[in-house]
Parts: C-alpha cells; sequence; structure tokens
C-alpha cells in the first residue's frame, strides 16, 4: 500500500512540474476593431489615421506614403519549443501626396498567399511587391506580390 501512495505521489508531482511546459500562443502587434477602422475611411486625412489606429509599425513610399500595422500570432506546443506563425496580419493605409487616404488593405495568410481580405482577391505583379512579400517571407511563409 505504501507503494502504491507512493507511486501515486510521483504520478502527480510529474503531472504537476509539466504544466508550466504546456504550450501558449503569442499575439504581437496591433490588431484594430472594426469601430476604429470605420473612423479612417478613404478621404481621410494623415492625422485622423495617426489619431485613431497610432503610430503604425513601419512605413513606405510607393508614389505616395503607406503605413503598415502588423500584428503576428504565434504558438508553440510546449513552452520549449520554437514558436511558429499562425496567423499574420498586415493593414496597410495607402495615402496620396496630400496625405489623404486612398486605398485601406488588409493583407493575411490564405493558403500560403498574401490575401487582401478587403477586397477578397489575391494580388498580381504590380509596385508593392518587395515591403509585405519581405514580411511574409521572413516569416517562413513564402512572398509574393500585392495589388498597387
Amino acid at each position: 500500500m505504501h507503494a502504491r501512495l507512493t507511486g501515486a505521489a510521483m504520478v502527480v508531482a510529474a503531472a504537476l512540474g509539466l504544466t508550466g511546459c504546456v504550450g501558449e500562443t503569442l499575439n504581437r502587434g496591433y490588431v484594430p476593431s472594426e469601430t476604429a477602422l470605420q473612423q479612417v475611411p478613404v478621404g481621410a486625412p494623415r492625422e485622423q489615421v495617426l489619431i485613431v489606429l497610432g503610430t503604425p509599425s513601419t512605413t513606405a513610399h510607393f508614389g505616395g506614403e503607406v503605413l503598415y500595422y502588423i500584428s503576428q500570432k504565434t504558438s508553440r506546443p510546449v513552452a520549449f519549443m520554437n514558436t511558429h506563425v499562425v496567423d499574420q496580419q498586415v493593414l496597410a493605409v495607402y495615402l496620396d501626396e496630400t496625405g489623404t487616404v486612398t486605398q485601406i488593405a488588409n493583407y493575411g495568410l490564405q493558403d500560403g498567399q498574401i490575401f487582401d481580405f478587403v477586397s477578397r482577391t489575391t494580388p498580381t505583379g504590380g509596385a508593392d511587391v518587395s515591403f509585405v512579400g519581405q514580411l511574409l517571407s521572413a516569416a517562413g511563409m513564402g512572398g509574393g506580390a500585392t495589388p498597387q
């Protein structure tokens, strides 16, 4: 009976010790709400975008300024293993030379390709090839072109 109690105690202790090794999901970056996106329509000034969405993750210039808000969800099955990207969202706010919003695109991962959730299209070749494609390539998800 004593051996049985000792065995049971060891099993309980091992189970408690492994609870710290359970996997986890990590969220990084800014995911704007639908309410926030509705406050930044096409035609809004740059200042309104910055007030509502805050400072972008990065910017680029393609015939006008593009503000990128990047978020990523990573997961690992066990605490000591490397993480892998489960989902990635890139909100791109395109501004013209006067600082007015001309287009808003929400790029994500769908079937391993960049996918614009706003227009529900996969991109073809264009001028905005490098930045979003490089982001996804760096995450190990392949690359591609994005719409102009």
